[in-house]
């Protein structure tokens, strides 16, 4: 067909200028959804998920309503059991009623039949391939080649029906890999993994292939920020491989709220649609969904309409690409650095500054002769001073790279507060180069809350640990408790624990395996009832929420992490 010849340039194109000095947008299959049509030439969508009860259809459409009024194109919606997915009809026809044509898409785990009914009534369909016929027990189980073929075919059983009716009502279908929720199988064979990510997508993808069924978007999120562009940047290989690149959903999983979790998602998803990747957009936030949206607005807009210096759009053609210009882009490793001046040597990056508080106070002519000083002014400078940092790499120049963000200028946007702006343009501009292990310091302006934001940025990209870390889902309808007042409490009580990683999780559903690599988890278990975790391991179970956070705050006390605050 001529629509899939030009396809096939494209990915040719893109293929070939992988990694040269000519960008290019990863042209992925089209897929439409509803009236809004994902990946090919279209524009990157935004999207959000609602918190409340999918059963109380009037406040789920109340709530959609404000998601679609601050611009999400796309609304998710929990449906954990037969009746919540039932309840898609009435929501989907009361919004329509009201003049809202908004694409629904159902979030499924744990229960095939809901999906299979709501592929019925709505217009896409997430599943997780990790919980959707398949199981997560934190049990190492060996399989011989034949078992986990076995395996497989069981799980091309329990999926096709599916498949057979999302093909027949024109639905389409997200496969959502999570880092935290990978099966029990995949672990046994992968490990926890980019690769093994990767493979538990694409085994459903082969199902939905062998059933001549292609609406599919793909979707690789973790809750760390290394894990995640990893993951993807694998995906995307693996796609090129086979030759047909589906619609990619990207975002950072339970990133959490406020200043961390604008860092961790801009971080993540700013570097990948740096490379070209990615066609919507979810930024999960602690918050109410509706202020997920201007976070993702900014986010896109960073690298699909930036601006020069006079305040004019220019083109990303005119942008070089950088997707393969480093060593292994699924690994993490930092570059080989002289020490010098403090810098370097394989430390954490540092805070430069005049400011007392920052690593090395510096004056304005710190290190010219001996370390690499690239000026970051605005997000475009992102792509030039990664291909000069990659020619030092080439060419052996091992001096520290300093990333000077003094002059850095930011996009304002009427939506979100100034510094919201500044922390977003900080980790937009300097998110990939941090991930690929590229920086040695950060040199700011001598101010306390750009040194603050600039020790965050440095925590989300996992190249340092400042503060406490907190892991909490974005809640939906399947949370048990106030999650927004429930993670403000434990970090009322812990985020002087600069060593810890605490997950906040709103259900057992999906929190033991979400928390991913948490030190303590604080998990939904019933009405007004908590479960607390270590690492993975249930260590106390249906404590009453009144006592659950004091009951956390002992079990740190007992294992010796804790201090008191100063």
């Amino acid at each position: 067909m001529k629509g899939e010849k030009v396809l096939d340039k494209k990915l040719h194109e893109w293929t070939y200028n992988f990694g040269t000095q000519k960008y290019m947008r990863l042209p992925s299959h089209e897929v439409k959804i509803g009236d809004c049509a994902l990946g090919g030439n279209q524009p990157v969508r935004i999207q959000s998920m609602t918190t409340t009860d999918t059963l109380d259809i009037q406040k789920t459409v109340e709530q959609s309503l404000r998601m679609v009024n601050a611009g999400c194109e796309l609304v998710r919606i929990t449906a954990p059991s037969l009746k919540h997915a039932e309840a898609l009809k009435d929501i989907k026809k009361k919004l329509q009623s009201q003049g809202c044509f908004v694409p629904i898409i159902a979030d499924i785990h744990f229960t095939p039949r809901a999906a299979e009914i709501a592929a019925r009534l709505i217009e896409k369909v997430r599943i997780n391939p990790g919980n959707y016929a398949d199981r997560k027990a934190f049990q190492q189980v060996e399989y011989s080649d034949q078992e986990y073929q076995d395996e497989i075919c069981r799980i091309h059983d329990r999926f096709s029906p599916l498949v057979k009716i999302c093909k027949e009502y024109g639905t389409a279908m997200r496969i959502g890999t999570n880092h935290g929720s990978l099966s029990d199988r995949i672990m046994s064979r992968y490990g926890d993994t980019p690769k093994g990510m990767v493979e538990s997508a694409l085994e459903f993808v082969r199902i939905c292939e062998d059933h001549g069924f292609d609406k599919i978007v793909l979707s690789m999120k973790a809750s760390n920020t290394q894990v995640m562009v990893q993951a993807y940047r694998l995906l995307v290989k693996s796609l090129l491989q086979q030759g047909k690149i589906y619609p990619i959903h990207l975002g950072v999983t339970e990133a959490g709220d406020g200043v961390d979790g604008r860092l961790k998602s801009t971080v993540g998803i700013g570097t990948l649609l740096a490379e070209g990747i990615g066609d919507t957009v979810r930024v999960s936030l602690t918050e109410e969904p509706e202020f997920e949206l201007p976070v993702a607005r900014y986010i896109v807009d960073s690298f699909t309409s930036p601006f020069d210096d006079k305040g004019d759009q220019f083109l990303l053609k005119d942008i070089p690409t950088i997707q393969t210009r480093f060593k292994n882009p699924f690994f993490f490793k930092r570059r080989n650095s002289k020490k010098t001046l403090g810098l370097g040597g394989g430390k954490i990056p540092l805070i430069l500054s005049k400011h007392e508080k920052a690593d090395i106070q510096v004056t304005d002519s710190f290190g010219d002769k001996v370390l690499c000083v690239f000026k970051i002014e605005n997000v475009s400078d992102f792509y030039p001073v990664y291909e000069k940092i990659v020619t030092m790499v080439r060419e052996n120049d091992d001096r520290p790279v300093v990333l000077d963000v003094r002059p850095l200028k930011v996009r304002e946007d009427r939506n979100l507060e100034k510094r919201e702006q500044w922390q977003m343009t900080l980790a937009a501009s300097l998110g990939g180069l941090l991930l690929d292990g590229f920086v040695d310091a950060l040199w700011v302006n001598p101010l306390e809350e750009d040194i603050e934001d600039a020790m965050s940025l440095l925590q989300a990209a996992r190249l340092r640990t400042v503060k406490t870390e907190y892991i909490s889902c974005p809640s939906c309808g399947r949370t048990l408790f106030d999650l927004q007042k429930t993670t403000e409490r434990v970090r009322s009580k812990t985020n002087h624990l600069k060593q810890l990683k605490i997950a906040v999780m709103g259900c057992i559903v999906n929190g033991p395996g979400e928390m991913a690599d948490a030190d303590y988890g604080y998990v939904g278990a019933g009405p007004g009832k908590i479960t607390l975790y270590r690492k993975h391991n249930v260590v106390k179970k249906n404590i009453p929420f009144e006592n659950a956070v004091d009951e956390l705050v002992n079990l740190i006390k007992d294992d010796g992490e804790w201090v008191d605050p100063v």
